[in-house]
């Protein structure tokens, strides 16, 4: 694969990837699109190759979909040994979290780390319990960042020649509003991120709400991120 030929026509997941559009329509971290893609890496065993494809939601949501094909393709009899990395545009729902938990305790020598665009219904407790029992279970959640779009448009998406390079990139506090709603919800703290929509011009707004819980508890690096809170200075 080169920067000046795009995607090789011989390159075997060409027919896997999607077009440039629809990884900015749905990793886009300020779009609430509704529906989900999934993106995702198996590397089996000690084998240094990766095996990757794309999914999204159908009549099921993309995560169970996964699960279901994974599961089909495979003999239950025999031991499955593979690392599963998986770049969804949306965090697992409650229900997908659980079934998640039930497909690697079917198969524990499976392990799982999943990047997320956006957290999906966060304010929702069953959701937010249902991320806090995934990662309790050994499960790696984290927010993408600059890395993991980069990683993903060079590998799941069919640029265009020349454009290896031109991975769409969105401004940091995107992800640090994430990653601090992440942080709350792992640390079982209330809601801090609001998300409301104008009907009328279908605009969306996002801010942030901190009480003195999330002052104490949150990682210093993540709320100066935000810009809420400045620095201290220590005069000599």
């Amino acid at each position: 694969m080169t920067s000046e030929k795009g995607p090789s026509a011989g390159d075997p997941t060409l027919k896997r990837r999607i077009e440039p559009w629809e990884f900015e329509a749905f990793f886009d971290p300020r779009e609430l699109r509704k529906e989900a893609c999934l993106l995702y890496e198996i590397k089996w065993g000690a084998s240094h190759r990766i095996w990757r494809n794309t999914g999204k939601n159908t009549a099921s949501h993309a995560e169970v979909n996964f699960i279901e094909k994974f599961t089909s393709e495979r003999d239950s009899d025999s031991p499955i040994s593979c690392s599963i990395t998986w770049f969804l545009s949306w965090s697992p729902c409650w229900e997908c979290s659980k079934a998640i938990r039930e497909f690697l305790s079917q198969h524990p020598r499976v392990t799982l780390v999943i990047y997320v665009a956006r957290l999906f219904w966060h304010v929702d407790q069953q959701n937010r319990q249902g991320l806090r029992d995934l990662i309790n279970s050994g499960v790696t959640v984290q927010v993408m960042r600059v890395s993991e779009y980069c990683h993903c448009w060079r590998n799941f998406v069919n640029y265009p020649p020349g454009k290896e390079a031109s991975c769409p990139t969105y401004p940091p506090l995107w992800t640090t509003l994430y990653a601090l709603e992440l942080h709350c919800i792992i640390l079982s703290l209330p809601p801090c991120l609001k998300i409301s929509r104008k009907r009328q011009n279908q605009l969306t707004f996002f801010r942030l709400t901190l009480q003195n819980c999330h002052y104490q508890t949150i990682p210093p690096h993540i709320l100066l991120a935000t810009g809420l809170i400045q620095p201290s200075v220590t005069w000599r």
